[in-house]
């Protein structure tokens, strides 16, 4: 349940949405999984050169769209052209080692090939990982260079700050590689079996949204890292069950109210190899979510999270004097909510920082004595992340709510007046990617009627160039299909407690108001999610409206992008308004004749899938029949920082654990209910479903199962992807009666 999942806007594209002078045809599975694929080649990871002279990006192969490339786009002559093919830097299969499937699973990266790359900050060199090897690219030379030969992945691979050395981590160990001389020295010793050096843990990478266990400096004179003892957390011996092996995996898995990791975080100066230990106080049973330096490189900041999640510190550590300084606290009930929201100026006296106080994510200007100096933006909408500093002209750019709830938009503001000035226009969302001069930017857009498009513009939004336009014509995969696509409405009710919820509405293909349809009730439910969003979506939706069915989604209480009173509500309450809400979808649509009452289905993934049993259990009257994806079922036996924020722990908040179980209400299953998981789900792990199906079992209670060998959390693969989802419409089919 990665925060970037639940929030990110992945970069896949498809093509305008015109009309088409060819038959148009209804979707199918095949074709939508088919390659190629329907939403056309995958492109992703596009970046603006710290020069500025070319976009570079991610781009799936002809003939295969899930093997990636890396592409470049020259601004200046708008030429477009493949930097490097990587069948020609690695041929044959891709070994991962368990780490990096680990860290790609977390990362939610999919593909092979070249998945990921970085750039210089000078704008020089490119740096990859491909195979579980090194490549490094100076612009201008006539091909890359492998930089390692050992049989040992190296992970977490970065450039620092200046380019002259690069730094990854091997064995468990932080290494430095001199990229003048060649030469590679051993940073941390240490690492090894339960002792992870300069590595991100299993929550923070999960959970936080933390993926590194380390930091340069500006001046690349130190590095601070992470010594992390697994020891004390819960050894699980589990199965991962594939077609044709079953493995016994060994993972320490922090299930709510255990222990956690104990975890030091260390400051290394690379001229002496000295290090010195921050104290990050007695209490040791804490989380460390954040960690960044300050324009001054003897200055290193980090985020200080209380267990229960109710209490963060912004702290500052000088390594000339060791001396420590609260700069801010925040404080809450409940939880607090992390970000990815601190700059610091380069002037050294002041940093901005988001927050939640007024109940609403927003920006705060702060001096470096931790007082605060204004705030940026305010308002009943939240501010999503800062896009771009540009400090020397006083402007900040973020991304924000300010229009809609439903639509996300590029805004800047003075950091002299903190007047707001929108940049982006169309109706719909925008996800933004700066230039480091400020300069320009590239924008992802899309509405419900428009699939991902990419431009590149200047920094007050003017378009210099399309990278992908997504104009389409006869050849183009989507125009067999464009005019049978149906169009969503959008809308909004209040449910009994006189709080407004927003819903999306697929009508079937020909709808006709005269007659009655069954209908899909297609959620997640959880928070720091939303699915009502002006935004091209799934076609998993799109699919189940052409074959006869109203799909609908509302966003719950609890949900994210609708402040943090919004949110609140599930606290110590999982599996309660939620559900409440869902009913009350239920019961506007039974407002419509045209809505079979008796043909109400549910189906959602992972917090989905919990809000799946949890609504057919307990509302059977209104959830007719569901299909329940990787499903929670005891919040027990999820893990610590995401369980815990919510639901506190299971020994202090006992009664709220037992009324968040599915087990409570289980027997209650009185419609048609599929359950389907990965065999080899190491998040929400398998134990979740089978401690349901051996319920259900020892009561007699009938129902169907589909597991996926060898799967984990995300069920990836085309072909799965396809079985699972004719399945779904197939269960639905069967018990709603249709062909």
């Amino acid at each position: 349940m990665n925060n970037k999942a639940r929030a990110l806007l992945v970069a896949t594209f498809s093509f305008f949405f015109v009309a088409s002078p060819t038959l148009a045809k209804k979707l199918t599975i095949e074709r939508i999984y088919s390659s190629p694929s329907l939403s056309g080649p995958s492109m992703r990871g596009v970046k603006i050169s710290p020069d500025g002279s070319r976009v570079t990006f991610l781009k799936g192969k002809e003939s295969d769209y899930e093997r990636l490339d890396l592409w470049e786009y020259h601004i200046s002559s708008g030429e477009t052209r493949m930097l490097f093919n990587s069948d020609d830097l690695h041929a044959g299969e891709e070994v991962l080692s368990d780490e990096e499937k680990a860290r790609r699973e977390r990362m939610r990266l999919s593909g092979s090939g070249i998945v990921s790359y970085l750039w210089s900050k000078d704008g020089k060199a490119l740096l990859f990982p491909l195979g579980g090897d090194v490549y490094y690219y100076r612009v201008g030379d006539k091909k890359a260079r492998k930089l390692f030969t050992t049989p040992e992945f190296e992970t977490d691979v970065r450039f620092s700050p200046k380019a002259n050395f690069i730094s990854y981590v091997r064995n468990q160990n932080l290494y430095v590689f001199n990229l003048k001389t060649n030469q590679e020295s051993q940073i941390t010793k240490q690492g090894g079996g339960h002792i992870k050096m300069a590595m991100a843990e299993f929550v923070a990478q999960e959970e936080m949204d933390r993926m590194t266990g380390y930091w340069w400096s500006e001046d690349e004179s130190k590095i601070a890292f992470t010594k992390v003892d697994e020891s004390p957390v819960e050894e699980v011996a589990r199965s991962e069950i594939y077609a044709e092996e079953i493995k016994t995996i060994k993972q320490r898995y922090p299930f709510a109210g255990k222990k956690n990791v104990l975890i030091e975080l260390g400051v290394v100066e690379l001229a002496t190899k000295k290090v010195k230990w921050v104290d990050l106080g007695k209490e040791k049973d804490i989380y460390l979510p954040r960690v960044k330096w300050t324009a001054d490189s003897d200055l290193l900041s980090y985020q200080w999270q209380s267990r229960d999640q109710k209490a963060l510190k912004l702290k500052t550590y000088n390594w000339k004097t060791q001396k420590q300084k609260t700069l801010l606290t925040e404080k809450s009930d409940t939880w607090i909510n992390l970000h990815n929201d601190l700059r610091f100026l380069k002037n050294k006296k002041e940093f901005i920082w988001a927050s939640e106080r007024d109940g609403f994510k927003h920006l705060y200007l702060f001096d470096m004595s931790g007082k605060k100096l204004k705030q940026l933006t305010q308002g009943d909408w939240v501010v999503k992340y800062i896009a771009n500093l540009d400090e020397k002209n006083g402007k900040l750019y973020f991304t924000g709510t300010k229009e809609s709830p439903l639509e996300t938009h590029l805004y800047s503001t003075d950091l002299n007046d903190a007047s707001t000035t929108k940049i982006t226009q169309n109706e719909g969302s925008y996800s933004i990617v700066f230039s480091k001069d400020s300069q320009s930017y590239i924008a992802y857009f899309s509405s419900p009627t428009t699939p991902m498009q990419v431009s590149l513009h200047d920094s007050k939004g003017k378009r210099i160039a399309w990278l992908n336009e997504n104009k389409i014509d006869k050849n183009h995969p989507l125009s067999d299909y464009v005019k049978d696509f149906i169009t969503p409405e959008f809308g909004s009710f209040k449910n009994e407690d006189n709080i407004e919820l927003y819903y999306r509405l697929f009508k079937p293909t020909n709808f006709d108001p005269k007659k009655k349809y069954p209908v899909l009730v297609y959620l997640y439910g959880g928070p720091r999610a939303q699915m009502v969003t002006k935004r091209w979506g799934r076609y998993f939706p799109q699919y189940m409206a052409q074959n006869g069915y109203v799909v609908f989604t509302v966003d719950n209480r609890g949900s994210n992008y609708r402040g943090k009173k919004f949110e609140d509500p599930v606290y110590r309450a999982m599996g309660g308004v939620e559900v409440e809400d869902q009913i009350s979808g239920v019961k506007f649509l039974h407002q419509f004749p045209w809505v079979d009452k008796d043909k109400v289905g549910v189906h959602g993934h992972s917090y989905g899938g919990y809000m799946t049993l949890m609504s057919m259990f307990k509302a059977p009257e209104y959830f007719k029949a569901g299909v329940s994806g990787a499903p929670v079922t005891d919040w027990a036996l999820y893990d610590t920082h995401y369980t815990e924020r919510y639901m506190g722990t299971p020994e202090n908040d006992k009664q709220a654990y037992e009324k968040s179980s599915v087990f409570p209400y289980a027997t209650n299953l009185s419609g048609p209910l599929l359950i389907y998981h990965g065999m080899a789900d190491d998040n929400v792990l398998f134990k979740n479903s089978t401690k349901l199906y051996k319920l259900l079992q020892d009561n007699n209670i009938q129902f169907y199962v589909m597991d996926y060998p060898g799967k984990k959390h995300s069920i990836r693969g085309k072909k799965t992807q396809m079985h699972r989802a004719n399945m779904i419409k197939s269960f639905f089919d069967m018990h709603f009666g249709l062909k």
